[in-house]
């Protein structure tokens, strides 16, 4: 061994000089030393243009009358990873906003408006369909009285009821109508959808196999896969707002808790 004595030494044992290597890769490779390569091209975000105007219009208040081109592209760098971070956080909110706890095993269901609210409209039901039953009966103890002297307002009551006995019997024939109408149709038969290789025309299925009437079949159920939508709001937007430190106090969260 000429360099190195070790006979632990993997490479000396296989008669590679680690020095002479690297002197020949350096020999070879010198001209990409030191060099920076970029896999695609530096596109920036926003309009450089447009951009460089604006900049230029708040840099001449501050006495500034030149701005590189540099500047520019930093400044559309910065927005882009600047909207990313935004998107990002309120993506997150979103999330957790439209996560569901029912199934956990780790969390116990304290109140249910969604029943509450379901009681209160029941109960006004009732109530309504009480009165409805009060005024039934007056209107009924008004047309069947036989008083030779009425009063305009006993008038008034009979024909009410008159009208509303008429409305029933119009609801019941045309209940009576529905049914026979049902009947005559007979029950109806779920349309089969879900068998594969059955494409369905007029009411009538056709069988085709998949592989010698391509496009033909029923699709696979992943062609019809939707991608999971992750929708923010404005209440999202300014849930966000408010945890940041940049906008908790901002113009823009104060017209934004205005709309």
């Amino acid at each position: 061994y000429r360099d190195d004595d070790d006979i632990n030494d993997v490479a000396s044992m296989a008669g590679v000089n680690l020095n002479e290597e690297s002197a020949r890769i350096m020999a070879a490779n010198s001209d990409l030393v030191g060099t920076q390569i970029q896999s695609c091209k530096d596109e920036p975000f926003l309009a450089a243009i447009p951009l460089h105007k604006r900049i230029l219009e708040m840099a001449k208040k501050l006495g500034i009358t030149d701005v590189p081109a540099e500047v520019v592209t930093f400044i559309s760098h910065a927005t882009q990873n600047r909207l990313r971070t935004v998107i990002e956080k309120v993506t997150v909110i979103t999330q957790h906003r439209m996560e569901s706890y029912k199934d956990d095993e780790w969390y116990e269901q304290a109140t249910d408006v969604r029943s509450q609210l379901k009681f209160f409209e029941q109960l006004e039901r009732l109530e309504k369909q009480r009165k409805d039953e009060q005024e039934r009966e007056i209107l009924l103890k008004a047309a069947k009285s036989r008083s030779r002297q009425e009063d305009p307002e006993q008038a008034r009551l009979k024909q009410k009821a008159k009208e509303m006995q008429q409305q029933e019997l119009a609801q019941m024939r045309q209940r009576d109508a529905n049914l026979t109408a049902l009947a005559a149709i007979g029950p109806r038969k779920k349309r089969k959808l879900d068998s594969p290789g059955l494409l369905t025309i007029g009411g009538e299925g056709l069988g085709m196999s998949g592989g010698s009437q391509a496009g033909l079949g029923t699709p696979s159920p992943r062609q019809y896969a939707r991608q999971k939508i992750t929708r923010v709001n404005l209440r999202d937007f300014i849930f966000y707002m408010e945890q940041e430190r940049e906008t908790s106090h901002s113009l823009l969260l104060y017209r934004a808790l205005l709309k």
